[in-house]
């Protein structure tokens, strides 16, 4: 996908993103007087890369999801969702990677590769619309050049069940936040492919040496 970009795309646009303030953690006001739910992943921790067995750079070109845990969910917690964004997409939103609804109340986790992705059928929670309208999760795919991408993993609480399409998206997850949520999490990971249109001459000729 974006791999296959020229490296002066991510060039031209390495200063046009969406921006960390724009993923709905930051956005829906949630987050002033809410619990904080401790979300986190046996595969990375806060700010660091995604191994790129779960991003699009994964030897068969189809990452997996991540594994993930949380605790921390408020009592009178009635269900979880999960929803992961590209806080630096070159796109006027962030793009959606993950939509997971109806998960259960308490301290739970999902399992590496538990959402549909490539070959992977995932582990029959219920799934919404990426940004590319699969109901799969989408892997990291940030084109070259662009620097490094933050991809937001957001867990919410919320106080009700509330029953979502089929396949939901991130607006009609938005609208049942700001409904029925109660408690949030964050975790970011970072992918970034590097400018291949730059080269380092390790093998340059060394300078002329003087005896002295």
């Amino acid at each position: 996908m974006l791999e296959k970009l020229p490296d002066v795309i991510g060039h031209a646009l390495h200063g046009v993103r969406a921006g960390l303030d724009a993923i709905v953690y930051n956005t829906l006001g949630l987050r002033e007087g809410m619990a904080a739910i401790a979300l986190t992943s046996l595969a990375f921790t806060d700010h660091a890369p995604l191994p790129a067995r779960y991003t699009a750079d994964a030897p068969d070109g189809d990452g997996v999801s991540p594994p993930l845990q949380w605790t921390g969910l408020p009592e009178g917690a009635r269900c979880a969702v999960l929803l992961v964004e590209d806080a630096d997409s070159p796109t006027p939103q962030p793009l959606v990677h993950a939509i997971v609804v109806g998960l259960p109340s308490g301290d739970g986790a999902l399992p590496e590769a538990a959402l549909p992705s490539g070959d992977q059928p995932g582990n029959g929670v219920h799934v919404g619309r990426n940004s590319y309208l699969q109901a799969a999760w989408l892997p990291p795919d940030p084109p070259p050049g662009h620097g490094v991408h933050r991809y937001a993993f957001q867990l919410y609480a919320l106080d009700a069940v509330p029953e979502f399409s089929e396949t939901p998206g991130r607006d009609e997850v938005i609208d049942a936040l700001r409904a029925h949520a109660m408690a949030s999490g964050l975790l970011i990971g970072t992918c970034e492919r590097p400018d291949g249109s730059i080269r380092i001459e390790q093998d340059a000729p060394a300078g002329p040496v003087i005896a002295g």
